[in-house]
């Protein structure tokens, strides 16, 4: 990306939503615009799980509007990434499909770990340069996530079910502020963070650091009375527990320093940040500018090139980890990219890039079971935690992993999408030549899709000199007669 560029990230959080746009300026991102809205969403999933309709449109007004401001914006300029409540969404789909067309771009549901990640690498690209060894914690509305790291690299991360808008209105609904209360939602947030604890010894980290609302709000209201600016430590934790104990009810609280959005949520906010302090033993926590969407914004930054993606990495990792015979993986990787080139449209290397991871991890299924090792594969690559990957991102290598083989009709539905009909094609040509596990002769060999018709053309002899490999292509033509799309080969 060229200096000058501007790119935007939106963080569709339990509490808010929030639109960060940025100027690239040698290797660094400025701020433009920065805006923030209240919807609360992660305090309208009912006790099914699902989204009530309120919620759902408190989340697409603001959408809309954040769509009206990234007008213009090119795909690869915006990302747009979506955390617990929607993780949690039974009805998630539907929010996300209308949610992105308001918007104007896809919103991607990420991890608890891969939030986590992206959370440290925003606060650590606002931190100055140092060796010093980070703890991260955002809390945010419906999840707690927790980070060491050294300088941009995390060593350890985790993201725990308890967060601000949740514990508010499970222990704080009818807004009273009650020792007992206090007491019980303390002690509940420090049984769910024990289970992690194990990752976070003291001696792993040197610097404390928090990120985004509730530790935002809690250094603010700090810094107007009785800690320096940006520093929140235990004694200033117990001071503000006291003022909200002493105030009572919601209604009655007067906090200098404390913004009306997180009036609502400030209760579950500080009694976990407590419970924070106490588990891993921090006496002092330094507010972090960074947060979530600054991560998005640099981690479009390394997408950019094949060498810097994360997501590269993690594939490479995930093959050592499931002993996949690397020399075949690559080579259909090769092949099936190449086919894809030939045939799709202007504009398709992100979904050539998609194609080559999936052929890369088609076999990671085998290291389970031989037989159906395509089904093995898709459920590993369906529920596994890859850095850099979004959750529909991971869905799409699982779904192409699932297809390379039997038959499509289980496709039914993902087949009516034509870029995954065509990276399907692909995968399924490429591994019918590289049947043999060598290198194939396709000199000559031409794929080519004009509206719902993909034709295989091969010089002549090709057919004679290697039958095996022109009966598997015919046989593709059989398993494609069952579906919308057509298959053929031609000499």
């Amino acid at each position: 990306m060229q200096d000058g560029t501007l790119l935007a990230a939106v963080d569709l959080g339990s509490n808010s939503f929030r639109l960060e746009i940025g100027r690239l300026d040698h290797g660094q991102i400025q701020r433009v615009e920065y805006l923030k809205e209240t919807v609360r969403q992660g305090a309208g999933l009912d006790d099914e799980r699902q989204l009530t309709p309120e919620a759902m449109q408190r989340g697409w007004d603001c959408l809309a509007r954040f769509g009206e401001r990234l007008a213009g914006f090119a795909r690869p300029q915006v990302r747009a990434v979506a955390t617990q409540t929607l993780r949690e969404a039974r009805n998630r789909e539907a929010f996300i499909a209308h949610g992105s067309a308001l918007l104007g771009f896809p919103i991607e549901v990420v991890s608890g770990l891969e939030e986590a990640r992206l959370i440290y690498k925003g606060v650590a690209r606002m931190l100055p340069q140092s060796d010093e060894r980070r703890l991260v914690v955002d809390i945010g509305g419906r999840s707690t996530e927790l980070i060491v790291g050294q300088r941009f690299t995390p060593a350890a991360a985790a993201s725990c079910r308890v967060g601000s808008v949740a514990w508010s209105g499970r222990y704080f609904a009818d807004g009273a502020f009650t020792r007992e209360a206090f007491d019980a939602a303390e002690l509940a947030a420090r049984a769910v963070l024990d289970e992690v604890m194990t990752q976070f010894p003291r001696d792993s980290w040197d610097v404390a650091y928090g990120s985004s609302g509730t530790v935002g709000a809690a250094g603010s209201v700090l810094a107007s009375v009785i800690e320096p600016e940006g520093v929140i430590t235990r004694a200033g934790l117990a001071w503000l527990q006291e003022q909200l104990l002493r105030a009572r009810h919601l209604d009655r609280l007067r906090l200098e320093g404390l913004k009306d959005d997180r009036r609502a949520v400030i209760g579950g906010g500080i009694a976990i940040l407590r419970a924070v302090f106490a588990q891993l033993g921090i006496e002092r926590m330094t507010v972090a500018q960074g947060a979530l969407r600054q991560g998005a914004l640099y981690e479009m930054l390394d997408r950019e090139q094949p060498e810097t993606d994360l997501r590269s990495a993690s594939v490479r990792a995930l093959m050592r980890r499931f002993a996949v015979d690397e020399a075949q993986a690559e080579r259909v990787a090769r092949v099936a990219v190449a086919l894809f080139t030939q045939a799709a449209p202007a504009g398709g290397e992100r979904a050539a890039r998609k194609l080559g991871w999936a052929a890369q991890l088609h076999e990671i299924g085998q290291r389970i079971a031989h037989v159906d090792h395509h089904l093995h594969g898709a459920y590993i690559l369906e529920h596994t935690d890859a850095a850099g990957f979004a959750l529909p991102e991971l869905q799409r290598l699982s779904l192409l992993v699932l297809g390379q083989r039997g038959k499509l009709r289980k496709l039914a539905g993902p087949l009516e999408d034509a870029d995954f009909a065509l990276q399907l094609m692909c995968l399924r040509t490429a591994l019918a030549l590289c049947h043999a596990r060598r290198d194939p002769d396709v000199a000559g060999l031409a794929l080519t899709l004009q509206g719902r018709r993909c034709t295989v053309r091969t010089r002549a002899g090709w057919a004679q000199a290697y039958p095996q490999s022109a009966y598997l292509l015919r046989e593709e033509g059989k398993a494609w007669a069952r579906t919308p799309w057509e298959y053929a080969t031609e000499p």
